[in-house]
């Protein structure tokens, strides 16, 4: 696996949670990072990004709502996300452009998915 999300769960209608996404030993280097959700039934959409340089960048519905953040020196990216709603309710995806020991240049690679649950 190469990159590792964890932190989802339930959490009341207005409550946090913190989602964080660590990349293993095998990718060497990281540029941009962002994280993606897909809800029953619904494709996945962009919730996220952050550039290497630390630029970010919202989907208009979690705006003033999730912060994205990164830590260089730990390859790990987390997305905090606070007055949570329902319609927050999905399984959020963490993605990663980075270069591998297993590869011979940069790719995009993906974490296994991390469910938030929302309860009204």
């Amino acid at each position: 696996v190469q990159l590792q999300a964890s932190g989802g769960g339930l959490v009341q209608a207005g409550g946090s949670l913190k989602l964080s996404c660590a990349a293993s030993r095998s990718i060497l280097n990281v540029n941009d990072m962002a994280w993606y959700r897909q809800a029953p039934g619904k494709q996945r959409e962009l919730v996220a990004h952050i550039t290497g340089g630390g630029s970010t960048s919202y989907a208009e519905s979690v705006k003033g709502r999730f912060t994205i953040s990164r830590d260089n020196a730990k390859k790990t990216v987390y997305l905090e996300m606070d007055s949570l709603m329902p319609e927050d309710t999905a399984v959020y995806y963490c993605y990663a452009y980075a270069s591998a020991k297993s590869s011979l240049g940069w790719a995009g690679y993906w974490g296994q998915g991390t469910l938030v649950t929302v309860s009204s």
